[in-house]
């Protein structure tokens, strides 16, 4: 499958699961989800611009994170789903400063150096190729600034005794299926967290697009990872 035909595939995935989305996600994770972005958007450094990017924003909840954490900022909130921005704008109303958008992570409609930081939760291993990506990104941030990836850990590693990875390759799929009558969606997702680098593979990449000073925590035993790598001065 070339890269175009997976971003519309995965776009239509989205579009299906919107109006489960939310409640999926806290079903899912046991509610961690919601610490996991709080943890996220901690290492967002304001600079000189004064906006963030929120690429792969989904239904808004990291956007709404980092106003919370710093007011005063512009958020431009991006995501490949219409569907899923359109449920977010709910959670936001009355908050002026995100700018929901429908875009391509590939081919950002931003000009350069645009932004202090870039946030992506979830959605960094949706986008094919990743290079292309890191490519624009680097492109919109501003010199020093930050890129700050919340994405799940591989689900090769084996986690708490391999009882994470029974949940990830057999529960969650059927769980997804039941509320969102949708069988290919959470199995699309459980495939690509099985399939996705380990950290260490992945802040090699980060360092081969052109970033420096990247480094990754794991957090929930390594269920997911923060990576944070920064535009060269």
């Amino acid at each position: 499958m070339n890269p175009n035909e997976h971003g519309k595939r995965v776009s239509g995935l989205f579009d299906n699961i919107a109006t489960w989305y939310d409640f999926l996600n806290h079903f899912l994770s046991l509610g961690q989800d919601i610490y996991w972005r709080n943890r996220l958007v901690r290492t967002v450094r304001p600079g000189s611009t004064g906006t963030v990017l929120d690429l792969a924003a989904g239904t808004l909840d990291v956007s709404r994170e980092i106003l919370r954490q710093h007011p005063g900022l512009n958020v431009l909130s991006m995501d490949f789903s219409r569907p899923m921005l359109v449920r977010g704008q709910k959670k936001v109303a009355g908050l002026p400063a995100i700018f929901p958008v429908q875009a391509d992570g590939r081919a950002l409609p931003l000009p350069d150096g645009c932004v202090d930081a870039v946030t992506i939760a979830f959605g960094i291993r949706n986008i094919l190729p990743r290079t292309d990506a890191y490519s624009e990104i680097l492109r919109v941030l501003a010199p020093g600034g930050r890129l700050c990836i919340l994405e799940f850990g591989t689900g090769q590693a084996r986690i708490w005794q391999g009882a994470y990875n029974f949940y990830l390759g057999t529960v969650l799929p059927r769980i997804g299926r039941f509320f969102s009558k949708n069988p290919e969606a959470y199995q699309y997702l459980a495939d690509t967290i099985l399939a996705f680098p380990g950290a260490t593979v992945l802040a090699g990449e980060l360092r081969d697009a052109g970033f420096d000073q990247v480094g990754h925590q794991a957090l929930s035993s390594g269920i997911v990872y923060i990576h944070v790598a920064r535009k060269p001065l």
